[in-house]
């Protein structure tokens, strides 16, 4: 993110607040879980909540950095108390956040989603779609990842995390669907933070 003015790094400082503060909430109070045939029940992480706004309305850069730290604390809670890969999960699990906010802003600038009639119709798409290349390197962390630090291959979480991934994404692909067809939403986002970047400007159109 180059030449980042205040506004910028107020956005990205909030909303990634937002997205811990989310996915703290919803790894640890447990409101929403979902049961994989065979492999058990895991809570959903709705941080994603926070990224997708943020490339919606700051681009993918600043998409991608509210992803990663957005991000920080799922991979310590994955990494120190519900797993043992510690800073591995730490750096591990942000970063393919951060593949989701990067390609979700791209996306929705690319695709012009803020002037777009059918804004919340083509949001539930490319929600889903911005989500494949961290699906994927989610599939190669336990898979590849690991190994470089001594633990075998962890194949076994598969049916169980790539599935709860989807399903969260699924969710969310809904609700940044109601908002991307808020005005009311899209309007205060706009005056709350004015961003020096051509999606927010589209958006109140």
């Amino acid at each position: 993110m180059k030449n980042m003015d205040a506004r910028q790094t107020a956005f990205v400082a909030i909303m990634s607040a937002m997205g811990i503060a989310l996915s703290l909430f919803s790894l640890n109070v447990g409101l929403i879980s979902v049961a994989v045939a065979g492999q058990g029940a895991a809570a959903l992480d709705l941080s994603h909540i926070a990224t997708f706004v943020a490339a919606i309305f700051g681009g993918p850069y600043i998409g991608g950095a509210v992803g990663f730290l957005s991000g920080v604390y799922a991979g310590y809670y994955f990494g120190y108390v519900a797993g043992g890969l510690g800073l591995l999960s730490l750096i591990g699990v942000p970063l393919g956040k951060a593949m989701t906010g990067l390609l979700a802003g791209f996306l929705y600038k690319k695709l012009a989603i803020g002037s777009n009639s059918r804004r919340s119709v083509w949001a539930i798409p490319i929600t889903l779609v911005s989500y494949i290349p961290e699906s994927f390197y989610t599939a190669s962390y336990f898979l590849y990842i690991v190994t470089l630090v001594g633990t075998p291959a962890m194949s076994f979480m598969l049916p169980l995390v790539i599935p709860k991934a989807w399903i969260e994404i699924g969710v969310m692909s809904l609700i940044i669907s109601v908002l991307a067809g808020n005005t009311g939403f899209r309007q205060f986002m706009t005056r709350l933070f004015p961003l020096r970047v051509r999606t927010l400007q589209e958006s109140v159109k």
